[in-house]
Order: C-alpha cells, then sequence, then structure tokens
C-alpha cells in the first residue's frame, strides 16, 4: 500500500498538518498561521516514482518570500520568521508533486485552499482559516502592467544612479524591489550612503576608483529568460534558468557542474543543481540524481574539484540572513553527498575565494556577518581545510599584507603560486594584484604592466594556460564590465583583449575552460573545410546580471586560441 504523504508543521506547538496523499490533489496552497514564525515540511512514506515536492512561501501579494525542493534523499524543508524580511501576515505555502502518477489534468486543476483545521486533531486548537479562493486574493498584474510597473520604477531610480564624482551615469539602472538588500553585501548606496561616498570623493579620499555603494545586483527582479509567473511550471527545465553568484567547475574532460545561484525576484533557484555535457554543450538536472543531504540553497559560496579523490567540496555563502560555514562534499563517482563535521574555526564567509591546492583548500578573504546576521566587513585572512583530517587552520604567512576584501578573484598558477585580483571593501573596489607564494607562504603585491583593469568585484576569471589567466567583466559600484584582459604571469603585464561574445556587461557570472566538442572555427577553417569541427579547448561562460537588471542563462563559448592570439 502507497502510504505517501506530505505535512507541514506551523510553529513548536501545533501539530503536523498532511498536504499532500496519494489520493489527493497534486497542488496545495493554505495559510500560514499568522502566529507561526517556523514552517517545517517533510515527507513520510516510499516515493516510488515521484521526482519531488516543490515549495513555496508567498507575501500577501503573491510574490514569493523563499522557495524550497524536497527530493527522496532531502525529506524536510525548514523556514524561520527571522530570515525573511517580507515575513508578514498574509503568508501563504504552496506545494506541487512532480512525477508519479501524475496525469495531465492534475497540472490544470485549480489550486485547493485548505482549512488547516480538516487535519487539526480535536484536542489542538484550530489555526485561522485561510484566505479562500475567490474574491479575496488581490487580482494579478497582467504581464503588460508588470511592464508599466517596471519601467515606472526605473524612471523614478534615474536620478540617483549617479557617480561618486556626481556625474549621472547613462546607463538603465536597477529598479528597487521589496525586501531589497537581503543576503549578502548591499552594494548601491542608499541616498544617506551616496552623499557620504560623494563627500569622500570630493575630499580626495577615494583614491582607488569605482567606489562603491552597498546593494549587489542580485536585488534586480528580472531574467533574460522570463519564467511563468505560476507557483510552478509544468514542463520540466531543459537549462538553468536565470541566476547570478552560481558556482561551476570542471569534473572531468566533458562534464561540469553548476550549483546554487540566485534569479528573479531575490529568489534562490528552484533548478540549484545542474551537469554539462561539453561534448554537445547539453544540460540535464542533477539534483535528484545525487543521494544524501544536499546544501541549502545559497549565493557567494564557493565549489572546487579535487581530480584525486573525484570530490566537489562547497563552501560558505549565504541565503537571506543566514551565514554558512559548512563544508559539503559530493562524491562525483557515487553522486552522494556528504556534511563534513570539521574541527577547528573558520567564520561563516561570502564572496570568498577557495582554491585547490594538494588536496588542501585555501580560502582567501570574503564577507562576514559580525554583528549577526548583518554584513559587518571584509576578511583578509587565510584559512585551509584538510579533507583527510577535516581540521581547519591558520597557516602563518609572511610578506606584504593584502587589504580586506571579497569578490575578488584567485587563480592557481603551475601548482606553486596563487594570484589575488580585485574585490572590493567598502567604499573602495580594487584593482591590485597580490601573488601567494605556496612554498613559502609569502605574500608579495605583484607591480604590472601594461593597461590594467579597473577596479572591480565579481568578476569573471579563468586559467588559459600555465603562464597565463583572463579576467572578464565584473561590477565597479556603478555597472557591470564588459572589458576583458589577460595577465601574463611571466612578464607581469596586462594585456586587454576584444571578442564579440565577451562584449556583454555581466557580474556574478562563472567562467571556466575546458575541451569541447563544437568550438569557435578559426578564421582557416571558416575559408575551408580542412580541421572543421575539430574538438578545441573553449572558455564556457555562464550567468550572471547585466546593467538593467537581467540575469542570463546562456551558455557562451569562446575559443582560447582565439583569445591567445588576440594578445
Amino acid at each position: 500500500m502507497d502510504d505517501f504523504g506530505v505535512y507541514a508543521v506551523f510553529g513548536v506547538n501545533s501539530p503536523p498538518q498532511r498536504l499532500l496523499c496519494t489520493s489527493g490533489s497534486c497542488r496545495v496552497s493554505l495559510a500560514v498561521p499568522p502566529a507561526a514564525r517556523q514552517v517545517v515540511l517533510f515527507s513520510s512514506g516510499p516515493w516510488g516514482e515521484r521526482i519531488c515536492v516543490n515549495a513555496d512561501l508567498n507575501d500577501a501579494d503573491r510574490i514569493p518570500i523563499t522557495i524550497g525542493k524536497l527530493t527522496p534523499y532531502n525529506k524536510c524543508l525548514s523556514w524561520e520568521q527571522w530570515e525573511e524580511e517580507t515575513w508578514t501576515d498574509g503568508v501563504t505555502l504552496t506545494v506541487t508533486l512532480e512525477g508519479g502518477n501524475l496525469v495531465k489534468a492534475d497540472w490544470s486543476e485549480p489550486e485547493l485552499m485548505l482549512a488547516m483545521k480538516e487535519y487539526t486533531p480535536k484536542d489542538a486548537m484550530a489555526p485561522p482559516a485561510p484566505r479562500e479562493l475567490n474574491g479575496k486574493r488581490k487580482r494579478e498584474r497582467t504581464a503588460e502592467e508588470e511592464e508599466d510597473v517596471e519601467k515606472a520604477a526605473r524612471r523614478g531610480e534615474q536620478e540617483d544612479n549617479v557617480r561618486p564624482n556626481g556625474a549621472v551615469e547613462k546607463t538603465t539602472p536597477v529598479r528597487k524591489v521589496r525586501g531589497q538588500g537581503r543576503g549578502g553585501q548591499r552594494l548601491f548606496a542608499s541616498e544617506g550612503d551616496a552623499a557620504k561616498t560623494t563627500a569622500a570623493a570630493a575630499d580626495g579620499a577615494g583614491e582607488a576608483q569605482g567606489i562603491v555603494g552597498r546593494t549587489p545586483p542580485h536585488s534586480t527582479t528580472r531574467t533574460k529568460g522570463r519564467q511563468a509567473k505560476t507557483p510552478t511550471q509544468a514542463a520540466p527545465l531543459v537549462s538553468p534558468s536565470g541566476r547570478w553568484g552560481q558556482t561551476m567547475c570542471p569534473i572531468d574532460a566533458q562534464t561540469a557542474i553548476l550549483i546554487g545561484g540566485q534569479g528573479a525576484r531575490m529568489q534562490f533557484c528552484k533548478d540549484p543543481m545542474w551537469k554539462l555535457c561539453t561534448e554537445d554543450l547539453s544540460w540535464v538536472a542533477a539534483e535528484t540524481l545525487a543521494e544524501g543531504p544536499t546544501p541549502e540553497a545559497r549565493i557567494g559560496h564557493t565549489a572546487v574539484y579535487d581530480p584525486d579523490s573525484k570530490r566537489i567540496f562547497v563552501f560558505g555563502g549565504s541565503k537571506n540572513k543566514k551565514w554558512f560555514n559548512d563544508v559539503h562534499i559530493l562524491d562525483t563517482q557515487s553522486w552522494k553527498w556528504t556534511m563534513v563535521e570539521a574541527q577547528g574555526k573558520v567564520p561563516p564567509l561570502a564572496y570568498h575565494s577557495c582554491s585547490l591546492f594538494r588536496g588542501e583548500l585555501f580560502v582567501l578573504g570574503g564577507v562576514f556577518p559580525c554583528p549577526n546576521p548583518e554584513p559587518d566587513g571584509c576578511s583578509d585572512s587565510l584559512y585551509i581545510f584538510d579533507p583527510h583530517l577535516s581540521i581547519w587552520y591558520q597557516p602563518i604567512v609572511t610578506g606584504d599584507k593584502l587589504s580586506p576584501r571579497s569578490g575578488h578573484s584567485a587563480c592557481v598558477m603551475q601548482e606553486r603560486k596563487i594570484y589575488v585580483f580585485g574585490g572590493w571593501d567598502f567604499p573602495v573596489c580594487y584593482n591590485d594584484m597580490y601573488m601567494l607564494d605556496l612554498g613559502l607562504m609569502e605574500f608579495s603585491a605583484v607591480k604590472t604592466t601594461g593597461k590594467a583593469p579597473s577596479p572591480r568585484s565579481w568578476h569573471g576569471s579563468a586559467v588559459l594556460s600555465d603562464t597565463k589567466f583572463l579576467i572578464h567583466g565584473g561590477y565597479n559600484g556603478n555597472n557591470a564590465l564588459n572589458d576583458t584582459f589577460i595577465f601574463d604571469t611571466d612578464t607581469n603585464s596586462w594585456t586587454e583583449v576584444t571578442h564579440p561574445e565577451l562584449s556583454v556587461p555581466r557580474a556574478g557570472h562563472s567562467i571556466i575552460t575546458m575541451e569541447t566538442g563544437r568550438p569557435r572555427p578559426s578564421a582557416e577553417e571558416e575559408d575551408g573545410d580542412e580541421g572543421a569541427g575539430r574538438t578545441g579547448r573553449c572558455l564556457l561562460m555562464f550567468g550572471g546580471g547585466d546593467n538593467e537588471g537581467d540575469f542570463y542563462s546562456d551558455l557562451t563559448t569562446v575559443s582560447v586560441e582565439e583569445l591567445l592570439r588576440e594578445m
């Protein structure tokens, strides 16, 4: 007998309420009692052919507050009100079952608004009934009305988008949304912060270019490919939704894994994990493929792959007012997640860098919450995690001391040096370069030649060869950038390069280099058939946000050989 069910607990003193069962509806929506400050959702019974249960908490205007997903390997979710600034009265919980014995009609049926007292035991107090379906809910806006609202909001923001020197920036500003600034650093300045920044710049206090404000690009609300405004989608996605702040790392010659990120309406993506096959550049949703406790949705985390142990290490990040210092490991052979109970101390960090050297994780910088849960400042510390002993430690580091920062990049070159570039620490963006000698454990400031990138954070970086790495895009405190630079570690020189595929402004995107089955042909290959279709090493770029508040969901490929020829 199939006794599968999905249950919710509202508050610490309430009994479980059954929301979904084998013979019931596949989609249910009900009101969260005003007195409830915590919601726990869990499944019970065999999953069978069921794939997942999508869960949405929506405010009184049907705008998502947060989302989550139950799977056969992740059978419990919990939310607390203090984590969500927009959690007020009138919150509804919507759960939708995917897979199993669903038929097409199940997806078209109206949502069932349950009165919780149907499942409340007699000895428990019945919570207030949910809002009725007809006549009680606010009318939802049409697509045209949404566009009008967005345009009006952007017009209202135009006067605030001002550089520190007072000049108005001629770009499409980012409109404000409810709950703006949650979940990490705030980068666009408020009016008070902008005034302070402008005054500091006028006094000559900001010698570094690109004074930054306080609100990150992830506070924007529109994606390049608009998704349906219904709580769930009937058709499964065939590629990742638009997002920023995700991670992407190769695990073999033909496969890369994408994890996490944040997209439209400041919501953490419902499709947090994807597998990319570079042979044909196809995507496969991978969240339900892995067993064990999956990492909680997050942004500003890092994910690195160890080819010796064939494991991915995910560390840190933030989710709204939650900050993480946990380590999750995905074994890519068994496809099983484990969470490490590590010894030693490491603070919760987001927007840090994480580099792999001789099987250990080198975590540098990042923003941390102090006092919790608001971000207080950036770190300049180096922490090392030893997976064999499951312990964190801080090494003794000598040499030049780099400034605290977050949103910087770090590239391991020739298995003996880490090059750190850029980042920011309010109110300054950086474009300096530091090198950590992994043999001597000594930092040194790198004196560079050539045209250097302007100050920026949240840029993309990738190693192109033994002596060259690339910097692309990023955020300078006012705008997303679209320029590209290559650094040569032999000559310590910068070279700016141009490519049509790298001309779009992006910040918070991911860049990796891999072999692909369909690289962009060279000029010689375009003129003739010889060599056409040959595999080659390519730059793969995904995600990120632009100056209009959109998030990219396309995968861009650029031949590494072409870029190196531009130098």
